[in-house]
């Protein structure tokens, strides 16, 4: 059967807290394991567990120690007392205080309303200017459509005028020729007439003379010759008025086409001026809608920063919470052992209690156990450790500190208990020694882990 040995560092304190010289001691404890029981002379190594002669002057130590102990006790009590103002304090710091604001309200409200109406004037009139400005700009764009259709029908006027003047001069040329030509026809009919008239005479008498005279005139060919001249001047005349009719026409046609080119010009500025307004409508509308987007994002990103504040806030709340029931918890259970600590170290029980006083050793080192979880964890929380960071050495001085808070509340209770303590109590110290030194090994796991 293999023998298994367990070496460690026991520290004990000697003195207690009452700043009468206290002394650390520390003894190397060894465990082994055999088939006649435990060796009781090397479990208890650094401590007197038998007062012997010297009685009277241990327990007057053992008097000093718990005069010590409950100064100390009082001193943790104040200390207790100050950490539960502190927290009071706190709370109340972090407590949202609810102020009466109902009075400024109505000065809000009443400002809002005029930073609206303020915003509204201020919109009109930006789009009142805008309004002139475009305004302005169709009324010069009008101005110099009608100054370049003034300038074309003036021209187009004088144009006219010398068309007038022509036409005035060819009508008065064609009247005269009317006349001359109606006096001459008149004329022409007189002597026909007369003609005619001296050839009915003629021939009225039914007398042949012979008279040997030159040959008369052709009358025929006369009449032939000026029906051809006339003919040939109305051709000319009617020629000439188609020509004028037709160039009247084509003067009357252009005009037309002027006036429909200018009305056409017209119209496209108009269009213009129109499409002008459109775009700077459009463009006013889209700066309106990104102004009014950008307040929008920026509110929006407001109310989330709010609302993440908020979260946190709760948050906070919930973990200071954790933090004071632990606090609370951890409070309780130490004011429970302090009562039972200050009940033993009174006298309350008797001697035929060890059963009890067993149970209360197991229940104090599960409680210890339990804080000792508990406070590792709430202070602790580091990624797994590595030889090559400050982690480790952060958790190696962790459980130094761990092992020797242990031993010296371990040693303090014992030497109170020893008063207590007789041969048949020898093998339950041992057990909680050997407890003890599973504490610290599950306390060296959880921090190594």
């Amino acid at each position: 059967m293999s023998i298994r040995s367990y070496a460690g560092k026991t520290l004990s304190v000697y003195g207690g807290a009452g700043g009468r010289g206290t002394r650390i001691s520390s003894a190397q404890m060894s465990y082994a394991p055999s088939s006649g029981g435990f060796n009781l002379a090397d479990g208890l190594p650094g401590l007197d567990l038998h007062v012997g002669a010297n009685e009277k002057a241990t327990l007057q130590n053992l008097n000093d120690r718990l005069a010590s102990y409950l100064e100390k006790v009082r001193s943790l009590e104040k200390e207790n007392d100050r950490l539960d103002r502190q927290i009071r304090e706190w709370y109340q710091k972090r407590t949202i205080i609810s102020h009466d604001y109902s009075g400024y309200f109505a000065t809000i409200d009443d400002l809002k309303d005029k930073i609206r109406f303020a915003s509204r004037i201020n919109a009109k009139i930006i789009l009142d200017i805008d309004n002139a400005k475009l305004a302005a700009d169709d009324f010069k764009m009008k101005y110099e459509n009608e100054l370049a259709m003034r300038l074309a029908v003036e021209a187009d006027i004088a144009g006219l005028r010398r068309v007038l003047d022509e036409m005035n001069l060819s009508r008065m040329d064609l009247e005269n020729q009317y006349e001359g030509l109606k006096d001459e026809l008149i004329m022409l009919k007189r002597n026909h007439e007369e003609e005619m008239a001296l050839l009915r005479s003629q021939m009225g008498g039914q007398v042949n003379v012979a008279v040997d005279a030159s040959p008369s005139p052709d009358l025929n060919q006369a009449m032939t010759d000026i029906r051809e001249h006339y003919e040939s001047v109305i051709a000319k005349n009617r020629k000439e008025l188609e020509a004028w009719y037709q160039n009247k026409i084509l003067v009357t046609t252009r005009s037309e086409i002027k006036e429909l080119k200018s009305t056409l010009q017209r119209l496209q500025i108009e269009l213009q001026s129109h499409l002008s307004m459109k775009a700077s409508l459009e463009g006013t509308l889209a700066e309106t809608q990104a102004r009014y987007a950008a307040q929008l994002a920026g509110l929006q990103n407001m109310v989330t920063s709010l609302e993440a504040q908020l979260s946190q806030i709760h948050a906070n709340i919930a973990s200071n919470k954790q933090d004071y029931d632990m606090l609370l918890d951890l409070k309780t259970r130490l004011e429970l052992e302090i009562a039972e600590y200050r009940r033993l170290l009174d006298g309350e029980d008797d001697r035929s209690s060890l059963w009890w006083r067993q149970s209360w050793m197991e229940r104090w080192l599960r409680a210890q156990r339990q804080l000792m979880w508990m406070w590792m964890r709430s202070s602790h929380n580091l990624p797994p450790p590595s030889k090559t960071n400050k982690d480790y050495a952060v958790r190696a001085d962790f459980l130094v500190w761990c092992n020797f808070s242990l031993s010296v509340l371990y040693n303090r209770s014992v030497v109170a208990l020893m008063k207590w303590l007789v041969p048949r109590f020898h093998h339950q110290h041992v057990m909680c020694q050997i407890l003890l030194h599973q504490l610290k090994l599950w306390m060296s796991e959880q921090v190594n882990s």
